[in-house]
C-alpha cells in the first residue's frame, strides 16, 4: 500500500517550481544548499544559478550538480535585475529565490514555501523562516527571532493601516512567487540600492494579492554584522525609504517598529542572560538610528560620503 503524502506534499506537488540562486564567491555554503535541494520531498524542476564572476570553486560546484548556469559580469549584477533575468529564464509556474548562503534547515521547506500556492489563487507571494546559524551573535540571532516568529501570517493591501511597513516585508533569501503576479508587476525593480523584494510585494499587493509568512519553511541564514555593517546597512534603508517613498508611503512608514525592536532586543538579552551586552545594545541602536536618518537625507551629502557610507558603494558609482 503506498504511503499517503504529507499534505504540504500533496499541495506542493502539483506545482512546477524553480529555485533561483544569485551566486558571487558562494563556494563556502554553495555545496551543502545544492545537496539540501536534491534530498527535499518535494523536487524543483530545474535549479538556476546566476553567477557574477565568482573566482572561487563556485562554477565548478554548480557544474558538478548538474544545475542550469547563467553567466554576467560581476559588475552588472543588481538585485532586482539579476533576478529578473533569472526568473523570466526559468520555466517554474513557481519561482523560489535562495541567496547562496541559505540552507534549507530539513527536507520539507521547499514543499511548505510553497504548498500555500495551491490553495489560495490570489496568493502572489510567500516566504519562510531565517533560523540564526549555529555561529549566530546574540544580535544576529534575536535579529531572526524578531523578524521571523512562530506564528503565520496573510497580509493584504488593508493590513497596512495597523501593519505599516510590515505588510510589506518579505527576504528574497527564502521567498516563492507567482510566475504570473511577478509578470504582472513587471518583475523587480531595477537599480536598486536594495529592497527589490519589499517594492515588488508592494506593487503585487497593490492589484489585490496577497503576501504568506510559512513559518514551517525553514532555512539557516544569519549574518553576525559588526557595529559599523550594522549602521551602513541601516543607512541603505534610509536611502531606499526615501528614493521609493512614492509606492513606500502608501504603507505609513517604520512606525514604532524601532522602538519594539530596541524593546525586544533588551528583553532578549536579559533573558538570555547576556547582561553586559544590554549598553552596547543600546548603543547599537542610537548609532544605527542616526545612520537611518542620514540615509534619508543622502541628497544632502556629498556622494563620495554617501559611497563610505553604504555596504553597497559600487552602486553609487
Amino acid at each position: 500500500m503506498n504511503q499517503e503524502l504529507p499534505t504540504d506534499n500533496r499541495q506542493a506537488c502539483a506545482l512546477d517550481v524553480s529555485v533561483v540562486i544569485p551566486t558571487w564567491n558562494g563556494a563556502c555554503w554553495l555545496d551543502q544548499v545544492l545537496t539540501s535541494l536534491k534530498e527535499q520531498s518535494l523536487l524543483p524542476r530545474e535549479i538556476v544559478i546566476v553567477d557574477s564572476g565568482s573566482t572561487d570553486s563556485t562554477l565548478a560546484i554548480a557544474q558538478r550538480h548538474g544545475v542550469r548556469l547563467l553567466h554576467i559580469a560581476k559588475e552588472q549584477f543588481d538585485h532586482g535585475g539579476t533576478r529578473t533575468l533569472a526568473a523570466q529564464q526559468a520555466q517554474g509556474d513557481i519561482i523560489v529565490f535562495l541567496t547562496q548562503d541559505a540552507i534549507p534547515a530539513d527536507r520539507q521547506a521547499l514543499a511548505r514555501l510553497v504548498a500555500p500556492f495551491g490553495d489560495d489563487p490570489q496568493l502572489a507571494a510567500s516566504y519562510g523562516r531565517q533560523l540564526p546559524n549555529a555561529d549566530a551573535n546574540p544580535f544576529s540571532a534575536h535579529l531572526r527571532l524578531f523578524n521571523y516568529p512562530e506564528q503565520d501570517s496573510v497580509r493584504s493591501l488593508a493590513d497596512r493601516h495597523h501593519l505599516g511597513f510590515k505588510t510589506i516585508f518579505i527576504s528574497n533569501s527564502f521567498a516563492a512567487y507567482r510566475r504570473q503576479a511577478l509578470e504582472q508587476v513587471g518583475f523587480f525593480p531595477e537599480k536598486l540600492l536594495f529592497g527589490e523584494d519589499t517594492l515588488t510585494v508592494a506593487n503585487m499587493l497593490n492589484l489585490g494579492y496577497r503576501v504568506r509568512y510559512v513559518s514551517q519553511a525553514k532555512v539557516f541564514h544569519s549574518h553576525n554584522y559588526t557595529m559599523w555593517q550594522d549602521c551602513r546597512r541601516y543607512f541603505d534603508i534610509g536611502v531606499f525609504h526615501a528614493r521609493e517613498w512614492a509606492v513606500l508611503g502608501r504603507f505609513g512608514g517604520p512606525g514604532g517598529a524601532g522602538q519594539r525592536f530596541v524593546r525586544s532586543e533588551i528583553s532578549f538579552l536579559f533573558r538570555s542572560k547576556h547582561f553586559i551586552l544590554i549598553p552596547l545594545s543600546l548603543v547599537r541602536s542610537t548609532l544605527k538610528l542616526a545612520a537611518y536618518s542620514l540615509g534619508k537625507q543622502h541628497v544632502l551629502l556629498p556622494r563620495s560620503l554617501a559611497r563610505s557610507l553604504s555596504m553597497q558603494p559600487l552602486w553609487w558609482d
